[in-house]
């Protein structure tokens, strides 16, 4: 299995693993080669009839909550567009569910090509690492992932049933509300499963970052040729692994384009349907609203956790042609051909490969995005309440004139 090879990827598959429960993942555990070819065969089996299962239930999910939300619309009697916005937005439990279960059929051999790029970048670094390793992390990946993951992942799952529970209504029965809530966490837990894959990517960014640092310090006091021609190979191996790591992005992009940008989609128009039912429990019916802006907060937080993780990979990459400009400026000889041939490659290199977390090319996953995200849901937000607000006077005028 790849995860014996890559202590990233053993450190990743506890939280893979769990993702493969919610079925949104294949389970790790099936890439690689084993010698239990038929006890693996049985498995995947079993998996495609529970994720089968994971389908149908998403699929009962949104239709009961369709013909909730009907009830719902006629009892307030607000049937303008607020049942055309709730039929969407239960609709995308089934969209997200079948373009996610598509996503694992269509892709898998993708994503366990991923796996073996992780791990043979990893051992590729172990191994140019041991003559011009860097210094040691103050923080270690585990610790990472546990914080930025782990700990997120546990105060949604804990919080949203006690945030959402309440926001169904009374016309949707309790073990449905179960069953919907369930399917709610698997949604979110998408950009969690997101998330993992940038934190590998930033770990292997930060491990060349440190070496390139180190080969910064080598040169600062190397004057004998063998030294420097020694130094040149392994800037020209950290400039290839970094090409890998740059090709490697591209591949975990292409995989996530389907299943991140549904995602936003649904975020964006659930925070929308929660603000409009807001409005017309607050200020119609004076009723308490207040969880419903609590689950909002929560979703811009999983929105906002991955654009943030891109912003740091990024950036941590970004710094990398300023460690070339050290090289070149604090050399002990800058005028040997061979360093400032391969400083120059390394630097068109950078120029031209740059790190974007994009989501099929849409739009790219950075803080930048998330900035305009917010924008343009609050301008919805004020159309929305526009229209709301035009609709309830026409509808008391017509109260008053009959």
């Amino acid at each position: 299995m790849v995860a014996h090879k890559s202590r990233l990827l053993a450190t990743a598959f506890p939280y893979l693993d769990i993702f493969s429960v919610f079925a949104l993942t294949p389970p790790p555990q099936s890439f690689g080669h084993t010698p239990h070819r038929r006890l693996r065969w049985y498995l995947m089996t079993g998996y495609v009839f529970y994720a089968t299962a994971i389908l149908a239930t998403v699929f009962i999910v949104s239709y009961f909550n369709i013909i909730a939300i009907d009830e719902e619309v006629l009892e307030y009697n607000v049937s303008d567009f607020t049942r055309v916005m709730g039929n969407i937005q239960k609709s995308l439990y089934s969209i997200m569910a079948i373009a996610n279960h598509l996503n694992m059929l269509i892709n898998y051999r993708r994503l366990g090509g991923i796996y073996k790029d992780i791990a043979d970048l990893e051992m590729d670094m172990d191994e140019a690492s041991q003559c011009f390793g860097g210094q040691r992390q103050r923080f270690s990946f585990r610790f990472r992932m546990a914080l930025c993951v782990g700990v997120w992942m546990i105060l949604m799952v804990g919080s949203m049933p006690r945030l959402t529970m309440t926001a169904m209504g009374p016309f949707v029965s309790t073990p449905l509300k179960i069953l919907t809530e369930f399917v709610m966490i698997m949604q979110q837990l998408k950009s969690l499963e997101y998330c993992v894959f940038v934190l590998i990517i930033y770990e292997l960014v930060l491990r060349l970052r440190r070496t390139l640092s180190h080969l910064q310090e080598e040169c600062q006091d190397c004057e004998q040729q063998d030294m420097l021609q020694a130094l040149c190979v392994a800037l020209k191996r950290n400039q290839l692994l970094l090409g890998r790591i740059w090709r490697l992005e591209g591949d975990v992009g292409s995989y996530f384009t389907p299943t991140m940008l549904l995602l936003f989609l649904y975020n964006g128009l659930t925070i929308l349907h929660m603000v409009n039912w807001a409005y017309i429990n607050k200020f119609l019916y004076d009723s308490c609203c207040q969880y419903r802006f609590l689950v909002c907060s929560t979703l811009l937080v999983n929105l906002l956790l991955p654009c943030l993780l891109s912003q740091r990979c990024i950036n941590a990459y970004n710094c990398f042609p300023r460690i070339l400009h050290k090289i070149r400026c604090t050399s002990a000889d800058p005028n040997f051909a061979m360093l400032t041939r391969g400083l120059r490659e390394y630097s068109l290199q950078m120029e031209h490969l740059k790190l974007r977390f994009t989501c099929g090319g849409l739009f790219d996953i950075n803080l930048k995005y998330f900035g305009g995200l917010l924008v343009t849901i609050f301008g919805y937000i004020i159309i929305l309440i526009q229209f709301k607000v035009q609709a309830i006077a026409e509808n008391r005028y017509k109260k008053v004139a009959n």
